[in-house]
């Protein structure tokens, strides 16, 4: 696994996100966010379905890592 593989990155940015959303949709989420949003409350959604995703693309990293085929020759040039 390597370090700076973009699919880690975008789990920790969904995951950072996810996060912050989540603790705003429990402790700051008014009646009055919940009736614009017709009951929903979308932050908690929002935050859980990007904390899924990033779960899912740091599984995905760790599940699959990318590496380079060292052992192939290079392509001469014509």
């Amino acid at each position: 696994m390597r370090l700076f593989d973009l699919r880690l990155i975008i789990a920790f940015l969904f995951g950072l996100y996810g996060v912050v959303l989540v603790v705003i949709g429990f402790g700051f989420t008014t009646d009055e966010d919940l009736k614009k949003a017709e009951g929903v409350n979308i932050n908690l959604w929002a935050g859980i379905a990007m904390a899924v995703l990033a779960a899912v693309f740091a599984a995905w990293a760790m599940l699959r890592p990318q590496f380079a085929d060292t052992e192939k020759q290079p392509l001469k040039e014509l």
